[in-house]
Protein backbone atom coordinates (compact mmCIF):
# COMPACT_ATOMS: atom_id res chain seq x y z
CA UNK A 1 0.00 0.00 0.00
CA UNK A 2 2.91 2.02 -0.76
CA UNK A 3 2.15 5.14 -2.33
CA UNK A 4 3.87 8.42 -3.11
CA UNK A 5 2.68 11.52 -2.43
CA UNK A 6 3.76 15.16 -1.51
CA UNK A 7 4.28 15.91 2.22
CA UNK A 8 2.24 19.20 2.77
CA UNK A 9 1.85 21.41 5.80
CA UNK A 10 -1.75 22.85 5.54
CA UNK A 11 -3.50 25.08 7.96
CA UNK A 12 -6.70 23.92 9.12
CA UNK A 13 -9.90 25.55 10.70
CA UNK A 14 -12.00 23.75 13.19
CA UNK A 15 -15.43 25.15 14.77
CA UNK A 16 -18.46 24.30 16.00
CA UNK A 17 -21.24 24.89 14.17
CA UNK A 18 -24.44 26.66 15.90
CA UNK A 19 -26.19 23.03 15.50
CA UNK A 20 -26.76 19.42 14.44
CA UNK A 21 -29.36 20.99 12.32
CA UNK A 22 -26.85 23.07 10.67
CA UNK A 23 -24.33 20.70 9.54
CA UNK A 24 -25.82 18.17 7.69
CA UNK A 25 -29.81 18.21 7.51
CA UNK A 26 -29.94 17.70 11.13
CA UNK A 27 -28.75 14.71 12.82
CA UNK A 28 -31.18 13.72 15.25
CA UNK A 29 -30.25 12.43 18.62
CA UNK A 30 -32.77 10.78 21.55
CA UNK A 31 -29.96 12.37 24.29
CA UNK A 32 -28.93 15.66 24.90
CA UNK A 33 -25.25 16.12 23.55
CA UNK A 34 -22.35 18.37 24.74
CA UNK A 35 -21.35 20.14 21.70
CA UNK A 36 -17.63 21.41 22.27
CA UNK A 37 -15.01 23.52 20.29
CA UNK A 38 -11.93 21.69 19.76
CA UNK A 39 -8.16 23.11 18.83
CA UNK A 40 -7.32 21.30 16.05
CA UNK A 41 -3.72 20.59 15.66
CA UNK A 42 -2.39 19.86 12.21
CA UNK A 43 0.87 17.46 11.83
CA UNK A 44 2.49 16.60 9.03
CA UNK A 45 0.85 14.58 6.50
CA UNK A 46 1.88 11.24 6.90
CA UNK A 47 1.82 8.51 4.12
CA UNK A 48 -1.04 6.78 4.06
CA UNK A 49 -3.15 4.96 1.69
CA UNK A 50 -5.47 4.96 2.01
CA UNK A 51 -47.32 -0.12 -9.21
CA UNK A 52 -49.05 -0.04 -6.79
CA UNK A 53 -52.04 -2.05 -6.84
CA UNK A 54 -54.36 -1.56 -9.31
CA UNK A 55 -58.20 -0.44 -7.79
CA UNK A 56 -61.18 -0.85 -9.98
CA UNK A 57 -62.57 2.47 -8.97
CA UNK A 58 -65.70 2.26 -6.52
CA UNK A 59 -66.78 5.57 -6.38
CA UNK A 60 -68.15 5.91 -10.35
CA UNK A 61 -71.62 7.56 -10.63
CA UNK A 62 -74.86 5.41 -10.94
CA UNK A 63 -75.32 4.36 -14.16
CA UNK A 64 -79.20 3.88 -15.22
CA UNK A 65 -81.19 3.18 -17.88
CA UNK A 66 -84.45 4.54 -18.54
CA UNK A 67 -86.65 3.99 -21.64
CA UNK A 68 -89.10 5.46 -22.98
CA UNK A 69 -92.85 4.94 -21.72
CA UNK A 70 -94.22 2.01 -23.63
CA UNK A 71 -98.06 2.53 -24.19
CA UNK A 72 -100.40 -0.21 -23.38
CA UNK A 73 -103.30 -1.59 -26.83
CA UNK A 74 -105.63 -0.77 -23.90
CA UNK A 75 -104.17 2.77 -23.67
CA UNK A 76 -102.27 1.89 -19.84
CA UNK A 77 -99.47 3.55 -19.64
CA UNK A 78 -96.97 1.42 -18.52
CA UNK A 79 -93.00 2.41 -17.02
CA UNK A 80 -90.88 0.14 -17.35
CA UNK A 81 -87.76 -0.12 -13.81
CA UNK A 82 -85.13 1.13 -14.52
CA UNK A 83 -82.03 -0.80 -14.64
CA UNK A 84 -79.11 -0.05 -12.28
CA UNK A 85 -75.14 -1.07 -12.95
CA UNK A 86 -73.37 -1.82 -9.59
CA UNK A 87 -69.99 -0.60 -9.08
CA UNK A 88 -67.70 -4.07 -8.99
CA UNK A 89 -65.40 -4.41 -5.89
CA UNK A 90 -61.98 -3.47 -5.91
CA UNK A 91 -59.41 -6.19 -7.68
CA UNK A 92 -57.13 -7.82 -5.17
CA UNK A 93 -53.95 -7.61 -6.93
CA UNK A 94 -52.20 -9.47 -4.32
CA UNK A 95 -49.17 -7.00 -4.29
CA UNK A 96 -48.29 -4.90 -1.01
CA UNK A 97 -46.63 -1.91 -0.49
CA UNK A 98 -45.83 -1.79 3.18
CA UNK A 99 -42.51 -0.89 4.09
CA UNK A 100 -41.05 -3.31 7.00
CA UNK A 101 -38.36 -3.68 8.86
CA UNK A 102 -36.53 -5.37 11.93
CA UNK A 103 -33.33 -5.06 13.69
CA UNK A 104 -31.54 -8.01 15.66
CA UNK A 105 -28.60 -7.81 17.90
CA UNK A 106 -25.20 -9.35 16.60
CA UNK A 107 -21.84 -9.99 18.02
CA UNK A 108 -19.78 -6.94 18.47
CA UNK A 109 -22.87 -5.23 20.06
CA UNK A 110 -24.02 -4.73 16.14
CA UNK A 111 -27.36 -4.53 15.25
CA UNK A 112 -28.60 -7.23 11.81
CA UNK A 113 -31.00 -4.11 10.28
CA UNK A 114 -33.48 -6.11 7.73
CA UNK A 115 -35.45 -3.56 5.35
CA UNK A 116 -38.74 -5.03 2.80
CA UNK A 117 -40.06 -2.36 0.53
CA UNK A 118 -41.76 -4.07 -2.44
CA UNK A 119 -42.62 -0.23 -4.37
CA UNK A 120 -39.44 1.08 -3.14
CA UNK A 121 -36.81 -1.03 -5.72
CA UNK A 122 -33.08 1.05 -6.20
CA UNK A 123 -34.01 4.06 -4.08
CA UNK A 124 -32.14 6.08 -1.68
CA UNK A 125 -32.91 4.99 1.50
CA UNK A 126 -31.70 7.02 4.76
CA UNK A 127 -31.48 5.11 8.47
CA UNK A 128 -31.03 7.00 11.41
CA UNK A 129 -29.82 5.91 14.89
CA UNK A 130 -29.05 8.06 18.00
CA UNK A 131 -27.48 10.72 15.96
CA UNK A 132 -26.03 8.51 13.66
CA UNK A 133 -27.32 9.12 10.01
CA UNK A 134 -26.56 7.64 6.51
CA UNK A 135 -27.99 7.14 2.96
CA UNK A 136 -27.89 3.82 0.89
CA UNK A 137 -29.54 2.53 -1.65
CA UNK A 138 -32.23 -0.40 -1.87
CA UNK A 139 -32.06 -3.61 -3.75
CA UNK A 140 -34.26 -3.48 -7.30
CA UNK A 141 -36.66 -5.95 -5.30
CA UNK A 142 -36.82 -3.55 -2.78
CA UNK A 143 -34.75 -5.48 -0.06
CA UNK A 144 -32.09 -4.59 1.59
CA UNK A 145 -29.95 -5.98 4.40
CA UNK A 146 -26.57 -4.36 6.77
CA UNK A 147 -25.05 -4.05 9.91
CA UNK A 148 -25.26 -1.49 12.05
CA UNK A 149 -23.58 -0.07 15.76
CA UNK A 150 -25.69 -0.02 18.17
CA UNK A 151 -25.51 3.03 19.98
CA UNK A 152 -27.43 2.76 22.89
CA UNK A 153 -28.67 -0.62 24.34
CA UNK A 154 -32.58 0.17 23.79
CA UNK A 155 -31.61 0.82 20.18
CA UNK A 156 -34.40 2.38 17.82
CA UNK A 157 -33.59 2.77 13.99
CA UNK A 158 -35.63 4.54 11.56
CA UNK A 159 -35.78 4.23 7.46
CA UNK A 160 -37.31 6.70 5.93
CA UNK A 161 -37.50 7.20 2.16
CA UNK A 162 -37.96 10.60 0.14
CA UNK A 163 -41.62 10.06 -0.96
CA UNK A 164 -42.02 10.42 3.15
CA UNK A 165 -42.57 6.81 4.09
CA UNK A 166 -40.79 4.36 5.95
CA UNK A 167 -40.18 2.33 8.98
CA UNK A 168 -39.36 1.36 12.69
CA UNK A 169 -37.29 -0.96 14.27
CA UNK A 170 -36.18 -1.49 17.86
CA UNK A 171 -34.29 -4.08 19.75
CA UNK A 172 -32.31 -4.32 22.58
CA UNK A 173 -28.28 -4.56 22.56
CA UNK A 174 -27.05 -5.41 25.88
CA UNK A 175 -23.71 -5.60 25.28
CA UNK A 176 -23.06 -1.90 24.21
CA UNK A 177 -21.40 -1.11 28.16
CA UNK A 178 -18.49 -3.11 26.68
CA UNK A 179 -17.89 -1.13 23.68
CA UNK A 180 -15.84 2.08 22.86
CA UNK A 181 -17.45 3.82 19.61
CA UNK A 182 -15.75 6.38 17.98
CA UNK A 183 -17.91 7.94 14.61
CA UNK A 184 -17.17 10.06 12.31
CA UNK A 185 -20.01 11.33 9.81
CA UNK A 186 -20.06 13.81 7.11
CA UNK A 187 -21.90 14.27 3.43
CA UNK A 188 -20.94 13.86 -0.16
CA UNK A 189 -17.22 12.58 -1.42
CA UNK A 190 -15.40 15.13 1.34
CA UNK A 191 -12.20 12.05 1.19
CA UNK A 192 -12.41 11.66 4.84
CA UNK A 193 -10.96 8.79 6.85
CA UNK A 194 -11.28 7.66 10.33
CA UNK A 195 -7.53 5.56 11.26
CA UNK A 196 -7.28 3.93 14.78
CA UNK A 197 -3.40 2.52 15.49
CA UNK A 198 -4.17 -0.14 18.47
CA UNK A 199 -1.41 0.29 20.94
CA UNK A 200 1.70 2.29 19.14
CA UNK A 201 0.54 0.10 15.98
CA UNK A 202 2.61 1.60 12.98
CA UNK A 203 0.43 2.38 9.63
CA UNK A 204 -0.55 -0.51 7.51
CA UNK A 205 0.25 -3.43 10.11
CA UNK A 206 -2.28 -5.54 12.17
CA UNK A 207 -3.05 -2.96 14.85
CA UNK A 208 -4.20 -0.14 11.92
CA UNK A 209 -7.34 -0.39 11.54
CA UNK A 210 -9.17 1.68 8.37
CA UNK A 211 -11.26 1.27 5.74
CA UNK A 212 -8.73 -0.62 4.25
CA UNK A 213 -8.19 -3.08 6.88
CA UNK A 214 -11.60 -3.06 9.12
CA UNK A 215 -11.37 -6.10 11.09
CA UNK A 216 -13.98 -8.30 12.00
CA UNK A 217 -16.66 -7.48 14.43
CA UNK A 218 -15.76 -11.17 16.03
CA UNK A 219 -12.19 -9.88 16.65
CA UNK A 220 -13.71 -7.42 19.20
CA UNK A 221 -16.27 -10.02 20.37
CA UNK A 222 -13.37 -11.81 21.76
CA UNK A 223 -11.09 -9.09 22.94
CA UNK A 224 -8.53 -9.14 20.34
CA UNK A 225 -9.04 -5.66 18.99
CA UNK A 226 -11.54 -2.89 17.27
CA UNK A 227 -12.73 -2.90 13.84
CA UNK A 228 -14.32 -0.18 11.62
CA UNK A 229 -17.34 -0.16 9.82
CA UNK A 230 -18.36 1.48 6.92
CA UNK A 231 -21.73 3.00 6.31
CA UNK A 232 -23.37 4.65 2.84
CA UNK A 233 -22.51 4.89 -0.12
CA UNK A 234 -21.07 7.78 -1.80
CA UNK A 235 -23.27 7.35 -5.07
CA UNK A 236 -26.46 7.35 -3.87
CA UNK A 237 -28.22 11.01 -4.23
CA UNK A 238 -26.87 13.68 -1.08
CA UNK A 239 -25.58 11.07 0.64
CA UNK A 240 -24.87 11.07 4.00
CA UNK A 241 -21.76 8.59 4.99
CA UNK A 242 -20.34 7.59 8.03
CA UNK A 243 -17.78 5.40 9.60
CA UNK A 244 -17.64 3.68 12.92
CA UNK A 245 -14.61 2.65 14.90
CA UNK A 246 -15.43 -0.20 17.66
CA UNK A 247 -13.32 -1.57 20.61
CA UNK A 248 -13.99 -3.60 23.34
CA UNK A 249 -12.66 -1.66 25.97
CA UNK A 250 -14.73 -3.95 28.77
CA UNK A 251 -13.24 -7.08 27.63
CA UNK A 252 -9.78 -7.01 26.79
CA UNK A 253 -6.71 -8.17 28.14
CA UNK A 254 -4.56 -5.51 27.00
CA UNK A 255 -3.83 -2.13 27.99
CA UNK A 256 -2.09 1.40 26.80
CA UNK A 257 -3.82 3.87 23.94
CA UNK A 258 -5.74 3.62 20.98
CA UNK A 259 -4.27 6.38 18.59
CA UNK A 260 -7.35 8.22 16.67
CA UNK A 261 -6.80 9.95 13.69
CA UNK A 262 -9.05 12.12 11.18
CA UNK A 263 -7.22 11.95 7.32
CA UNK A 264 -9.00 13.88 4.37
CA UNK A 265 -7.33 13.08 0.89
CA UNK A 266 -7.37 16.00 -1.01
CA UNK A 267 -9.70 15.31 -4.11
CA UNK A 268 -11.21 17.10 -6.77
CA UNK A 269 -14.85 16.89 -4.99
CA UNK A 270 -13.17 19.00 -1.83
CA UNK A 271 -10.19 20.94 -2.51
CA UNK A 272 -10.56 24.60 -1.73
CA UNK A 273 -13.69 24.41 0.14
CA UNK A 274 -14.94 24.06 3.50
CA UNK A 275 -15.92 20.41 4.40
CA UNK A 276 -18.68 19.72 7.24
CA UNK A 277 -18.47 16.70 9.82
CA UNK A 278 -19.80 15.29 13.15
CA UNK A 279 -18.06 13.25 15.84
CA UNK A 280 -20.17 11.10 17.80
CA UNK A 281 -18.54 9.08 20.83
CA UNK A 282 -19.53 6.60 24.08
CA UNK A 283 -16.45 5.59 26.15
CA UNK A 284 -16.59 3.47 29.57
CA UNK A 285 -20.47 2.90 29.11
CA UNK A 286 -21.19 6.58 29.48
CA UNK A 287 -23.71 8.96 27.19
CA UNK A 288 -23.30 10.02 23.76
CA UNK A 289 -21.22 13.06 22.98
CA UNK A 290 -21.18 15.11 19.81
CA UNK A 291 -18.97 17.80 17.83
CA UNK A 292 -19.38 19.41 14.63
CA UNK A 293 -16.53 20.28 12.76
CA UNK A 294 -15.45 21.90 9.93
CA UNK A 295 -12.49 21.66 8.24
CA UNK A 296 -11.20 24.29 5.23
CA UNK A 297 -8.91 22.01 2.59
CA UNK A 298 -6.20 23.43 0.40
CA UNK A 299 -6.41 24.54 -2.91
CA UNK A 300 -6.78 22.15 -6.05
CA UNK A 301 -3.12 22.25 -6.80
CA UNK A 302 -2.73 19.79 -4.06
CA UNK A 303 -5.37 17.13 -5.31
CA UNK A 304 -3.08 13.87 -4.32
CA UNK A 305 -2.27 15.27 -1.20
CA UNK A 306 -3.28 13.98 2.46
CA UNK A 307 -3.94 16.24 5.61
CA UNK A 308 -3.57 14.18 8.73
CA UNK A 309 -5.82 16.10 11.17
CA UNK A 310 -5.34 15.47 15.21
CA UNK A 311 -7.20 16.32 18.12
CA UNK A 312 -10.42 16.15 16.28
CA UNK A 313 -11.20 12.73 18.22
CA UNK A 314 -9.36 12.12 22.03
CA UNK A 315 -7.75 8.64 22.27
CA UNK A 316 -8.71 6.01 23.62
CA UNK A 317 -6.92 4.80 26.45
CA UNK A 318 -7.15 1.45 27.53
CA UNK A 319 -7.12 -0.78 30.74
CA UNK A 320 -6.83 -4.86 30.78
CA UNK A 321 -9.72 -5.84 32.65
Amino acid sequence: MDRKFTIRIAAITLCAALGIGLVMQSWPSSKPRSVTQVPLVVSDVQPVSSTPRDLVPVDMPMVASLPDTIVSAAVTPVIETPEIAIPEAPVDTGFACDVAMTATPTAGAMMSVEITAPCHGSERVTLHHNGLMFTTVMQPDGSLSLDVPALSEQALVIASFLDGEGAVAMTEVSSVPFYDRVVLQWRGDAGLQLHAREFDAEYFTDGHIWHGASGEPSRAATGQGGFLTTLGRVDAPDALLAEVYTFPSGMTQASGTVALTVEAEIIASNCDRSVEAQTLEIRNGGTLSSKELTIDVPGCDAVGDFLLLKNLVEDLTIAAK
